[in-house]
Protein backbone atom coordinates (compact mmCIF):
# COMPACT_ATOMS: atom_id res chain seq x y z
CA UNK A 1 0.00 0.00 0.00
CA UNK A 2 1.34 3.29 -0.78
CA UNK A 3 0.67 6.97 0.60
CA UNK A 4 -2.98 7.43 1.42
CA UNK A 5 -4.37 8.85 -2.01
CA UNK A 6 -6.77 11.25 0.30
CA UNK A 7 -4.02 13.01 1.90
CA UNK A 8 -1.43 13.12 -1.49
CA UNK A 9 -4.37 14.68 -3.05
CA UNK A 10 -4.69 17.32 -0.26
CA UNK A 11 -1.52 17.87 0.27
CA UNK A 12 -0.99 18.91 -3.43
CA UNK A 13 -3.93 20.94 -3.52
CA UNK A 14 -2.93 22.93 -0.84
CA UNK A 15 0.46 23.48 -2.77
CA UNK A 16 2.60 22.68 0.66
CA UNK A 17 5.63 21.21 0.31
CA UNK A 18 6.20 17.88 1.70
CA UNK A 19 8.60 14.89 1.81
CA UNK A 20 7.72 11.33 1.42
CA UNK A 21 9.55 8.88 3.56
CA UNK A 22 10.05 5.60 2.70
CA UNK A 23 11.06 2.94 6.05
CA UNK A 24 11.40 -0.10 7.42
CA UNK A 25 7.41 -0.90 8.73
CA UNK A 26 7.09 0.26 12.04
CA UNK A 27 4.09 -0.17 14.34
CA UNK A 28 4.46 2.74 16.60
CA UNK A 29 5.90 6.45 16.37
CA UNK A 30 8.90 5.78 18.41
CA UNK A 31 9.56 3.15 16.01
CA UNK A 32 9.02 4.83 13.15
CA UNK A 33 11.56 7.77 14.66
CA UNK A 34 14.34 5.10 15.38
CA UNK A 35 13.58 3.86 11.92
CA UNK A 36 13.96 7.16 10.76
CA UNK A 37 16.40 8.00 12.72
CA UNK A 38 14.72 11.01 13.52
CA UNK A 39 14.59 12.70 17.78
CA UNK A 40 10.79 11.20 19.19
CA UNK A 41 10.00 14.54 19.50
CA UNK A 42 9.89 15.79 15.93
CA UNK A 43 7.87 12.69 15.17
CA UNK A 44 3.88 13.75 15.57
CA UNK A 45 1.87 10.26 16.62
CA UNK A 46 -1.75 10.55 16.27
CA UNK A 47 -4.38 8.96 18.59
CA UNK A 48 -7.80 8.87 18.29
CA UNK A 49 -10.07 9.64 21.12
CA UNK A 50 -13.39 9.84 22.14
CA UNK A 51 -14.07 13.67 23.94
CA UNK A 52 -17.57 13.27 25.21
CA UNK A 53 -19.49 11.27 22.50
CA UNK A 54 -17.37 12.57 19.79
CA UNK A 55 -13.98 10.84 17.93
CA UNK A 56 -11.01 13.42 17.65
CA UNK A 57 -7.51 12.98 16.83
CA UNK A 58 -5.08 13.93 19.38
CA UNK A 59 -1.63 14.83 17.73
CA UNK A 60 1.59 15.07 20.19
CA UNK A 61 5.37 13.98 20.13
CA UNK A 62 5.90 10.38 20.01
CA UNK A 63 8.03 11.24 23.07
CA UNK A 64 5.58 11.88 25.21
CA UNK A 65 1.81 10.41 26.37
CA UNK A 66 -1.66 12.28 27.00
CA UNK A 67 -2.74 14.03 29.91
CA UNK A 68 -6.54 13.39 29.10
CA UNK A 69 -7.51 16.27 32.22
CA UNK A 70 -5.62 18.55 30.34
CA UNK A 71 -6.80 17.50 26.95
CA UNK A 72 -10.58 17.44 28.14
CA UNK A 73 -9.80 20.96 29.64
CA UNK A 74 -8.36 22.07 25.71
CA UNK A 75 -11.25 20.84 24.10
CA UNK A 76 -13.92 21.73 26.76
CA UNK A 77 -14.97 18.20 27.22
CA UNK A 78 -16.22 16.68 29.75
CA UNK A 79 -15.19 13.03 29.37
CA UNK A 80 -12.50 11.75 27.37
CA UNK A 81 -10.91 8.47 26.31
CA UNK A 82 -9.01 6.47 24.25
CA UNK A 83 -10.58 4.50 21.71
CA UNK A 84 -9.33 0.89 20.34
CA UNK A 85 -8.19 0.34 17.22
CA UNK A 86 -11.49 -1.77 16.53
CA UNK A 87 -13.91 1.37 17.10
CA UNK A 88 -12.06 3.77 15.09
CA UNK A 89 -10.32 1.52 12.17
CA UNK A 90 -13.85 2.42 9.97
CA UNK A 91 -12.91 6.61 10.38
CA UNK A 92 -9.85 5.95 7.97
CA UNK A 93 -10.45 3.36 5.00
CA UNK A 94 -7.83 4.21 2.93
CA UNK A 95 -4.94 3.79 5.64
CA UNK A 96 -3.34 1.03 7.64
CA UNK A 97 -5.16 0.11 10.68
CA UNK A 98 -2.92 2.24 13.23
CA UNK A 99 -1.01 4.24 10.85
CA UNK A 100 -3.93 7.49 10.10
CA UNK A 101 -2.14 10.93 9.08
CA UNK A 102 -2.70 13.45 12.00
CA UNK A 103 -4.92 15.49 9.58
CA UNK A 104 -8.46 15.02 11.07
CA UNK A 105 -10.02 17.31 8.90
CA UNK A 106 -10.00 15.04 6.05
CA UNK A 107 -12.06 12.99 7.96
CA UNK A 108 -14.13 14.85 9.86
CA UNK A 109 -12.66 14.52 12.95
CA UNK A 110 -11.29 17.45 15.51
CA UNK A 111 -8.19 17.82 15.43
CA UNK A 112 -5.95 18.94 18.76
CA UNK A 113 -1.96 19.41 18.71
CA UNK A 114 0.51 19.47 21.66
CA UNK A 115 1.78 22.96 21.43
CA UNK A 116 5.24 21.07 22.38
CA UNK A 117 5.28 20.21 18.25
CA UNK A 118 5.40 23.50 17.12
CA UNK A 119 9.24 24.17 18.91
CA UNK A 120 10.23 22.08 15.70
CA UNK A 121 10.14 23.70 12.26
CA UNK A 122 9.13 20.36 10.52
CA UNK A 123 7.33 17.20 11.87
CA UNK A 124 7.36 13.79 10.53
CA UNK A 125 3.76 11.79 10.68
CA UNK A 126 1.93 8.67 9.06
CA UNK A 127 1.42 8.66 5.69
CA UNK A 128 -1.66 6.33 5.44
CA UNK A 129 0.88 2.80 5.79
CA UNK A 130 3.64 2.05 8.45
CA UNK A 131 6.18 2.14 5.75
CA UNK A 132 5.52 5.74 5.01
CA UNK A 133 5.69 9.21 6.78
CA UNK A 134 5.92 12.78 5.50
CA UNK A 135 7.70 15.35 6.56
CA UNK A 136 6.72 18.66 6.08
CA UNK A 137 6.63 22.21 8.02
CA UNK A 138 5.00 22.04 11.31
CA UNK A 139 3.24 25.75 10.16
CA UNK A 140 2.01 23.98 7.33
CA UNK A 141 0.66 21.53 9.31
CA UNK A 142 -1.19 23.22 11.73
CA UNK A 143 -2.85 25.06 9.22
CA UNK A 144 -3.76 22.45 6.74
CA UNK A 145 -5.18 20.52 10.30
CA UNK A 146 -6.92 23.74 11.65
CA UNK A 147 -5.84 21.90 14.59
CA UNK A 148 -6.39 23.66 18.01
CA UNK A 149 -3.18 23.94 19.64
CA UNK A 150 -2.85 23.56 23.55
CA UNK A 151 -0.62 22.06 25.80
CA UNK A 152 -2.16 18.29 26.74
CA UNK A 153 1.36 15.88 26.40
CA UNK A 154 3.33 15.01 29.35
CA UNK A 155 6.63 12.73 29.42
CA UNK A 156 6.08 9.08 29.48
Amino acid sequence: MSIAAKLKEFLDRNRVSYQILTHRTAFTAQETAATLHVPGKEVAKTVVVRLDDKPALAVLPASLRINFRELEQAAGAKRSQLLSEADFQQLFPDCELGAMPPLGNLYGLAVFADDSLAKDEEIVFNAGTHAEAIRMRYADFAKLANAKVAHFAERL
